[in-house]
């Protein structure tokens, strides 16, 4: 690829394809993944490579299912707590579905993944398993590596070059049961901006989020962004009748194991007013992608009331039982 030169979304699969098949070598690849984050992805870019990675993955079919996915594009480097997680079982608390994607943590100590697996939570591909769990804790959970297996035909590369590439901003895309709704945030303006035009492209329903000091989340911190299908506006705290919260209340500890007490707090009802806070406020945020004719006060009081009413807390432990 020549220095500013772009790929098409066919090409950009047909490159994919080739890597999985192992056409190239790491030399060719690592090259391809520096030109194109010296100048930035595409958006067509983007939608090849994800093309090619839904084609050679694991498709899962939810189709009769009305569903959420809610994750963030990692790297804002801030090492919050499981966030977007633990808003996943409010959410399904609250009555709605939610077929979350997530993986091992990059940019924090604790993912998705490694906060599950503390719990005793076994990783399967299976459908039947997948969507029992749905149906009776109104969640379930796909580990990235079970599904997206392209992927691994670049860790190695990814792992030499140690920066971040195109392939951190496509975790949350390659969702294998394609969920007619979502919820991503990203960590910055560029990239909600990237993120809102992908999904324009997708079809989906959509919201994607940032806070402006740089959490790909609703931080409450600072004031944030959300672009939707509907509409695209400035909140802050106050506007969703909380308040804001210091960067030091929200940090994930040291350890996986210091995420999971601040994950277990706040469903069990002990934890910071903060952490509760920014909690309900992510997850108030899915619930009106989910239904986007409530208003804020009611997606808030709506996940208040599924954390405070300890249903949340009900459908993490059913979901724990059913996969462990």
């Amino acid at each position: 690829m020549l220095v500013g030169q772009t790929l098409s979304r066919q090409e950009t699969r047909a490159v994919m394809l080739g890597i999985i098949e192992q056409k190239y070598n790491n030399s060719q690849v690592a090259a391809l993944l520096m030109a194109m984050q010296a100048r930035g992805a595409t958006v067509d870019e983007i939608l090849g490579l994800r093309d090619a990675l839904l084609e050679t993955g694991k498709y899962i079919n939810l189709e009769d299912y009305d569903t959420l996915d809610i994750v963030g594009t990692g790297g804002d480097g801030k090492n919050t707590f499981n966030i977007s997680t633990c808003a996943a079982f409010v959410i399904a608390g609250a009555g709605f579905r939610v077929t979350k994607h997530g993986n091992g943590g990059s940019s924090s100590v604790s993912g998705a993944s490694n906060v599950l697996q503390l719990h005793g939570v076994k990783f399967s591909s299976d459908e039947a398993l997948l969507r029992r769990s749905l149906e009776e804790a109104g969640i379930c959970y796909f580990h990235a590596p079970l599904f997206a297996y392209g992927m691994k035909f670049v860790g190695p590369v990814r792992g030499e070059l140690g920066i971040p590439t195109v392939f951190n901003l496509l975790g949350p895309l390659v969702n294998p049961c394609h969920p007619r709704n979502s919820l991503h945030g990203t960590a910055n303006q560029g990239q909600l901006r990237l993120y809102t035009s992908i999904h324009q492209r997708i079809g989906d329903n959509y919201g994607v989020i940032t806070s402006y000091d740089g959490y790909d989340e609703i931080s409450l911190t600072s004031g944030f962004k959300i672009c939707t299908n509907h509409f695209e506006n400035v909140y802050t705290p106050v506007d969703m009748g909380l308040t804001y919260v210091r960067p030091e209340d929200i940090f994930g500890g040291r350890t996986a194991g210091d995420a999971k007490e601040i994950f277990d707090s706040v469903l069990e009802g002990t934890s910071l007013e903060a952490q509760k806070n920014v909690v309900i406020a992510n997850a108030a945020c899915g619930i009106g992608i989910m239904n986007p004719n409530l208003s804020m006060s009611d997606t808030v009081a709506m996940a208040r009331e599924s954390l405070e009413s300890r249903r949340a807390l009900h459908a993490f432990r059913k979901f724990v039982e059913l996969n462990s």
